[in-house]
Parts: C-alpha cells; sequence; structure tokens
C-alpha cells in the first residue's frame, strides 16, 4: 500500500509540473497529429519491452533519454526501487538485464498486453502515458498484472522514454485463459 501511495504520489508530482508547461504553452503549440504520435511512442515503448525481456541490453538503452532527469521504479514484494538519472537507472536496469538473461532466442515475458491505454499530450514534445499490462511467465501458463506509466520526450525527432513507473501485482497470478 505505501508503495502504491509513494509511486502515485511521484505521478500526481510529475503531472503537476508538466501541466504548469501545458497552460504556458497549450494556445501557441502546433497542433498535434495525436494518432500518428502515439503510434511512434508505441513503437518505443514495444521496443523498449522486447528488448528488456529478451535481455538486450544495447538495444534497450537506445530507447531512453539518458540524462540526469530520467527515472525509473518498479514495485517488487512490497518495496520499490527508484532509480533517479540516466547512471542511476543505467547502473541498475543494465545490470538486471544482464543477470536475468533468458537463454538464446527467449524471453523472460513472452507475451504482454496493455489495456486501459489513456494518452495526455502535453506539447508536440512531451507525453504522458498510464495502462494496465499483463506480462506472462516464460511457459505462458499466467500472467501477471502491472499499472504502469511512462513519460515521454521526443529527442532529434524520436520519441524516448524519460519515466519508467511499474507497480507489479505478483501475488494474484492471472490464468492465460482468462485474459481476453
Amino acid at each position: 500500500m505505501k508503495t502504491t501511495l509513494f509511486a502515485l504520489l511521484i505521478i500526481f508530482c510529475a503531472l503537476t509540473a508538466c501541466n504548469d508547461v501545458d497552460s504556458k504553452t497549450n494556445s501557441s503549440m502546433t497542433p498535434i497529429d495525436e494518432e500518428k504520435e502515439t503510434k511512434a511512442i508505441m513503437q518505443t515503448i514495444e521496443n523498449e519491452t522486447s528488448c528488456f525481456f529478451k535481455g538486450d541490453y544495447n538495444c534497450w538503452k537506445e530507447n531512453f533519454v539518458q540524462a540526469n532527469y530520467a527515472f525509473q521504479v518498479w514495485s517488487k514484494d512490497g518495496y520499490f526501487d527508484p532509480k533517479i538519472g540516466w547512471e542511476a537507472v543505467d547502473n541498475k536496469i543494465g545490470r538486471y538485464i544482464e543477470d536475468n538473461k533468458p537463454g538464446a532466442g527467449g524471453s523472460n515475458n513472452p507475451k504482454v498486453v496493455r489495456k486501459d491505454m489513456i494518452v495526455k499530450f502535453f506539447s508536440s514534445d512531451v507525453a504522458y502515458l498510464i495502462w494496465n499490462q499483463y506480462n506472462s511467465d516464460q511457459k505462458m501458463t499466467h500472467y501477471t498484472h502491472s499499472t504502469e506509466t511512462r513519460i515521454m520526450e521526443k529527442q532529434d525527432g524520436k520519441w524516448k522514454i524519460v519515466n519508467v513507473t511499474a507497480l507489479w501485482d505478483r501475488n494474484q497470478p492471472i490464468p492465460i485463459e482468462d485474459l481476453k
């Protein structure tokens, strides 16, 4: 419960900060093709997820803003482990990827299903996303639910991940056949 409240507080603070930018730039902002930009954002998110679960470190890191404001947090078994700044994110997640390689051609979570996607553009270069994600186990017997958020930033015409928040509920596995 404390983990969820802390993560929601972080998300609220991030949105409040982004809202100030939104209110100042909204009237002069160039119209956004939200459908096109959302597709491009999802390509980045799907690529990052695939690289992460396949254990491809170099591919994974290409999807991130590598700056001091990068942020990553996930929950596991009642605790959370936030990392602030690219160096901390890279050290923690890079080490995790290297220590948890699934084997040649494999994936730690071969199927990922995202539902209830909400996308909010704060400008043509900043977007916030939240969704429910279902991550299969290696044997494809069950899913583990996670509530996920991303803050995305467009750099040099390409969407990159600034913030990953992943709150996992490992205590309630969902049988593969139950998810529709």
